[in-house]
């Protein structure tokens, strides 16, 4: 397929998408912008977004981000929950890097999701893409996990599966959704280096 057959193909999926798609991007990547911005508003804009997109992979048999994006809504109650919490005498609970520990149980949750999501997929499902649809499943509830923990390596997680989620997207006809992860994409990166920096400073304003 051509470049211009690419993007006529991409035009007819965007003419097509629905209002809810439109609706739950706009969220999404509003979602996204807070998170970047370590604004608590994260959450509760994440919640509408996964909600809508709980009925939309339905639709189109991506099982697995199905249940993912039902994580998210359960996952966004207890990051709200653990972002409001005051830390040794901080008013908000602060950015830092995983431990090995957390780092194990981040690898060890990826592998086990992965495994039990492909199975569930190829066995119980009409999934056409249980591999890529597990995978990205397990890398997304690694990445919300740590990002309710505040851990800066919650970005490298959703980059990852960024990474994955732009073309399987494509491939179900949801341009938007597809043009959304690649925003979401370039937010997770700059993300990560945002929250770099706030930890560098952090760093050195405490050791003043």
């Amino acid at each position: 397929m051509d470049l211009q057959a690419i993007i006529q193909t991409l035009y007819d999926n965007i003419l097509a998408s629905t209002w809810l798609e439109a609706v739950a991007v706009f969220f999404g990547l509003l979602s996204v912008w807070f998170a970047k911005k370590e604004n608590i508003l994260v959450y509760p804009t994440g919640i509408v977004s996964v909600l809508i997109y709980v009925y939309i992979c339905l639709g189109v048999k991506l099982y697995a981000d199905m249940g993912i994006n039902f994580f998210y809504f359960i996952m966004s109650i207890y990051g709200w929950i653990k972002w409001s919490q005051k830390t040794a005498g901080k008013k908000t609970r602060p950015i830092t890097y995983a431990s090995v520990k957390e780092w194990m149980m981040a690898l060890a949750g990826l592998v086990i999701f992965f495994v039990i999501l492909v199975f569930i997929l190829k066995n119980y499902t009409d999934s056409n893409v249980p591999v890529w649809d597990a995978l990205t499943t397990a890398i997304f509830i690694v990445a919300m996990w740590l990002m309710a923990l505040k851990k800066i390596e919650n970005w490298l997680a959703w980059i990852l599966g960024d990474l994955i989620s732009i073309p399987l997207y494509a491939s179900k006809g949801l341009a938007l959704t597809s043009i959304q992860f690649t925003v979401f994409l370039i937010l997770a990166v700059a993300g990560y280096l945002e929250w770099s920096s706030k930890f560098k400073m952090q760093s050195a304003k405490f050791s003043e």
